[in-house]
């Protein structure tokens, strides 16, 4: 079983990421499961996102307390918020920040990096301001991880956002070209060590 942990803030898309996740996963034959943890439910507040995918059915209905995979998509979370918080040894943390991944002192972990909210804005999704990075960091995360085709999540795009699909395809295109990851593990080998029963 894998398991995602989501940090946002309200308003970045934390959530529907989450759920096109799931349904490209699913679109793949993966069983899965999506949902969020709300506290403040208002702009801006801090929000976190669950996901766990399987080949087999999931049983499990609680909150996930050791990802396999975290993903910030808001880098003022770090240091506000524990995210690396039961993170499980060799994880990977996928962040959208202009920083390299080198720049982070996570030495138990595989840090990649994309600038999903530059992305966002060159591509009109959200404002300069107010970004919305979820289809972006999830181009990142296909290429990260390699746990699902970037082909299941555009077509997941579609079906979850379907008035501004082309606009969130390019994202997500964008920045599976563009993303960084530190040299402790590459994606084919994360995506292996990941799926070992």
């Amino acid at each position: 079983m894998i398991e995602v942990r989501f940090h946002g803030r309200g308003g970045q898309g934390a959530v529907v990421a989450s759920e096109i996740l799931a349904t490209a996963l699913f679109r793949e034959g993966q069983f899965v499961q999506a949902f969020p943890a709300f506290g403040v439910e208002r702009r801006g507040a801090p929000v976190t996102a669950f996901l766990r995918s399987d080949t087999r059915p999931i049983r499990r209905r609680c909150q996930i307390y050791t990802p396999d995979i975290v993903v910030v998509l808001d880098p003022t979370l770090i240091g506000a918020v524990d995210v690396t918080a039961g993170l499980k040894p060799n994880g990977l943390i996928l962040v959208n920040t202009e920083r390299p991944p080198e720049d982070f002192s996570w030495h138990n972990f595989t840090v990649a990096t994309v600038p999903a909210s530059a992305i966002a804005v060159e591509h009109r999704l959200g404002t300069r301001t107010n970004p919305i990075v979820n289809t972006a960091i999830l181009g990142a995360f296909a290429r990260a991880t390699g746990l699902v085709q970037i082909e299941s999540l555009l077509e997941a795009i579609t079906e979850k956002i379907p008035t501004q699909a082309e606009r969130n395809h390019a994202a997500a295109q964008d920045a599976h070209e563009r993303v960084q990851m530190s040299a402790l593990v590459g994606a084919k080998h994360f995506a292996s060590e990941m799926l070992r029963p």
